[in-house]
């Protein structure tokens, strides 16, 4: 998906970051190119929110460098971060009585102008993501209203409707039911894998992470790390040693799945 001298929208150069005293990720080396779906693999506990948060300029990795689009994530501000990464949080949580409209303009808060009201355009691009999301027919409704599932849905409307280059989500799958998990994922991909963009996805469910991410980065515990083709690191005994029990693969109609033994 890219040329020998594309830029990459991410780029992590020899990483360490650390919780609570125990290591999430020794030397870590990421590339993201555009085009490129990332599924970010892991037990609970391991460190993926962690990591997800200091790729995403939130926090200061131990050691290393972060590069979005060629410059060093530190050295920009809140807002070109925002235009150039959106990150999509584990939590939905709505603090204020505003609509499902309003919410999901917050997205394209980065890119508006001097005096801060959105356009024509912005409404448009913020309608199209919530139609995507199924949320058309409830734009006037209170977004506290919402259940968990509608809610994590309007948060990936929102992401969609920023149009940032890089996606970085976490657990965007939670609350979902299976035909809604299928849709989100799809649409995401769709979104984030055309048009010079990309995503990284902390994941849950391995069966989901082979099917649509085609690079996984994985967090093996005690700082060790894999990242590499989705095709290349589908291996059972290496699936045994991320999630600590014996995993076989299997053919399925979409690809190969992992079955717990």
């Amino acid at each position: 998906m890219r040329g020998p001298d594309s830029q990459p929208l991410l780029e992590a150069r020899a990483i360490d970051v650390s919780v609570a005293g125990q290591s999430v990720c020794r030397r870590l080396e990421l590339r993201i190119d555009p085009g490129q779906c990332w599924a970010l693999l892991g037990r609970n506990g391991v460190g993926k929110t962690t990591l997800l948060h200091s790729l995403a300029g939130l926090r200061r990795a131990d050691r290393g460098q972060i590069h979005l689009l060629g410059e060093e994530i530190r050295c920009l501000g809140a807002r070109e971060r925002a235009r150039r990464r959106g990150l999509l949080p584990q939590d939905d949580e709505i603090l204020f009585p505003v609509s499902v409209l309003e919410s999901a303009l917050a997205g394209r808060f980065p890119h508006l102008g001097r005096w801060g009201w959105e356009g024509p355009e912005d409404l448009a691009l913020t309608r199209r993501a919530l139609q995507d999301l199924d949320l058309a027919d409830c734009e006037a409704r209170n977004a506290q209203t919402l259940s968990g599932g509608e809610r994590r849905r309007l948060a990936v409307a929102t992401l969609v409707a920023q149009q940032p280059c890089l996606a970085l989500l976490d657990e965007p799958t939670n609350h979902l039911d299976p035909a809604q998990q299928i849709q989100v994922l799809g649409l995401l991909r769709h979104q984030f894998t055309t048009q010079g963009r990309a995503a990284l996805m902390v994941l849950h469910d391995i069966n989901l992470a082979l099917r649509f991410s085609d690079h996984l980065l994985m967090l093996l515990g005690a700082g060790r790390w894999r990242a590499g083709p989705t095709a290349s690191l589908a291996d059972a005994d290496l699936l045994e040693e991320l999630y600590g029990h014996p995993m076989d693969l299997v053919a399925g109609p979409q690809g190969p799945l992992a079955v717990p033994v």
